[in-house]
């Protein structure tokens, strides 16, 4: 009996937990993979969004931010010129699925508006993994892939995010 009211108890409990509605702050770091890989040394990152929830399982939302990728200062043991910071600002929307109280999936996608001088942006998508680590703040693994005219922005980050209920 004193196990079936723990279990109860730790459901209704954890019921809400699962959808994080509301303001999310965020920031996230990583590396550059494939295309930018000789030209970006490091890549960080500011979001912001907005969620929703659609039950106790799904979030919709909307999200921005800005990445923010540090050329590289050397390049093969000589000092790299010519190279320039790229820079994003991504609009997109959001989805997020709590198959548990802890843990989440989800991607954000739409456009990563290009700011830097000859960078005109492209189609922007971003997978993520996160896991609560208490009931507003969270731990985040995220790829994130620009679609540029004839390239293309990867990068894998970490990311922290903390969420602001209204």
């Amino acid at each position: 009996m004193r196990k079936t009211i723990l279990a109860l108890a730790f459901t209704f409990l954890g019921m809400g937990l699962y959808a994080q509605e509301g303001l999310k702050v965020g920031i996230h770091a990583g590396l550059p993979i494939d295309d930018f890989n000789d030209e970006i040394s490091l890549m960080a990152g500011i979001d912001l969004g907005y969620m929703w929830a659609l039950g106790e399982v799904v979030d919709l939302g909307v999200s921005t931010g800005l990445i923010y990728g540090f050329k590289e200062s050397f390049q093969s043991d000589i000092i790299a010129e010519g190279l320039t910071d790229v820079q994003f600002v991504p609009l997109a929307a959001s989805l997020r699925i709590w198959p548990s109280n802890s843990f989440s999936f989800g991607v954000d996608g739409g456009y990563g508006i290009g700011l830097n001088k000859g960078n005109e942006g492209g189609i922007y998508y971003r997978p993520i993994i996160g896991y609560l680590m208490g009931p507003l703040t969270e731990i985040n693994l995220s790829y994130t892939g620009i679609q540029l005219e004839n390239r293309t922005w990867n990068t894998v980050s970490l990311g922290f995010l903390h969420t602001f209920e209204f």
